[in-house]
């Protein structure tokens, strides 16, 4: 336990004006530099959160938390199986689908997207399209009209607008007089949506279910039906039961599944990005190390007559472990509320500086997300900031114990 005396002199240390400038700087880029690591830590780490936590919302805001399928690719007598789903515990939406790859054409503009057939009715319990429609309706879609939904991105690169028709070309081929041609339908643009991911809205078109049955030649049967739970994280306990509760041999997916090895590596490059951010935390704790070293040169006749006083070598090192405890103390608050202050504020800084800039730091047409999001979590903060305490602490301990052996007729043989 430490004692009064090595507290009171530590402080005193701490607030008393060194003779040794030198000694003076090096404390204060020492205290600098963890407020500094740490900051950045709880920066980095927020942006990370946040930019999992969008990614997570936004991809499976799109892509359904539970997916039925047959293992033969086409599902039969589905339509029986929806009310059995939708009445399996924690299951908030039910929605047929169909999928498959076409081009789009439109005059000389010529692109590939992934056509999903869809229920307008039920596809809104399993998908953020119909909440995202920018012009037009999902509702537009009808049996037997061949409207067609687009992506913003997508309808931009063809040149389409709401109501003008369109081309959609099949990977089928069928045979004519003419020779081998590829199956064409037209169609008309009845909605355009932006969920803001690059991905979706410049590759997804949406038609009704029967329409793209009919396209893609499917008859009766469909590629799959989409589930949507209470909470995406018990989707995996829930897929479990509904594979073994469904009459038949169905494949039965979640969206771990799917989305797994890209959720795994964020997960590892917030674990990499933390343990190369704390060791500029350590670097600058260590620093902490020169510090004391040379704060214990400076006071070697206190050390000395501090001894010959009576006080133990226990007491000495005390002393010198709270100094540097407390420029790592002071380092680390001014770090965190510094980091806490710049992660709150992270998505209104960074377009004040892209703004003044001129510049684009995040590209919609590169990554997922155009914006810089910010998730701050507590155990984060928690962690960061006892880690770099402990670090403090760890890096007084020789300093310390070097003071501690300092001999009293040694360090006044000069005095």
């Amino acid at each position: 336990m430490i004692q009064p005396l090595p507290l009171f002199i530590g402080l005193r240390y701490m607030r008393a004006r060194r003779r040794n400038r030198f000694v003076s700087f090096i404390s204060a880029s020492s205290m600098l530099g963890i407020a500094v690591g740490v900051m950045a830590l709880i920066t980095v780490l927020s942006v990370m959160n946040g930019f999992e936590k969008e990614l997570r919302e936004r991809i499976l805001g799109m892509v359904s938390h539970a997916t039925v399928q047959d293992y033969e690719g086409s599902l039969q007598d589905w339509a029986g199986l929806i009310p059995e789903l939708e009445g399996m515990p924690d299951v908030t939406g039910v929605a047929p689908f169909v999928r498959g790859e076409v081009m789009l054409t439109r005059g000389s503009a010529v692109t590939g997207a992934l056509l999903r057939g869809v229920d307008p009715e039920r596809e809104a319990a399993v998908s953020e399209v119909a909440d995202n429609v920018v012009a037009g309706s999902l509702a537009n879609l009808e049996a037997g009209s061949w409207q067609i939904v687009l992506g913003s991105r997508l309808a931009q690169e063809l040149g389409v607008g709401l109501g003008d028709p369109l081309n959609l070309v099949t990977p089928e081929v069928r045979a004519s007089a003419a020779g081998i041609l590829p199956r064409m339908r037209r169609f008309e643009v009845a909605g355009i949506f932006d969920v803001d991911m690059a991905q979706y809205d410049g590759s997804l078109a949406l038609i009704h279910l029967t329409d793209a049955q009919r396209l893609l030649r499917l008859e009766e049967g469909i590629s799959g039906i989409r589930l949507e739970f209470t909470d995406l994280m018990i989707a995996p306990e829930r897929v479990r039961g509904i594979a073994r509760s469904l009459p038949g041999d169905y494949l039965v997916s979640d969206w771990t599944m799917q989305h797994r090895n890209f959720f795994r590596a964020v997960a590892m490059e917030k674990t990499v990005m933390f343990i190369i951010l704390m060791l500029i935390v350590g670097v600058a704790a260590f620093n902490i190390v020169s510090t004391l070293i040379m704060a214990v040169q400076d006071k070697q006749a206190d050390i000395a007559i501090l001894r010959t006083l009576g006080a133990r070598p226990a007491t000495v090192m005390a002393v010198f472990v709270i100094q540097g405890s407390l420029l790592g103390l002071l380092g680390t608050l001014v770090g965190t509320g510094a980091g806490i202050g710049l992660a709150l504020n992270v998505e209104t800084i960074v377009p004040a500086i892209e703004q003044w800039l001129g510049l684009e730091f995040i590209s919609g047409d590169v990554y997922w997300i155009s914006e810089l999001p910010s998730d701050l979590r507590w155990p984060d903060v928690w962690r960061i900031t006892g880690s770099a305490v402990v670090l403090s602490l760890l890096a007084t301990l020789y300093p310390a114990w070097r003071a501690a052996r300092t001999a009293p007729a040694e360090a006044l043989r000069y005095e």
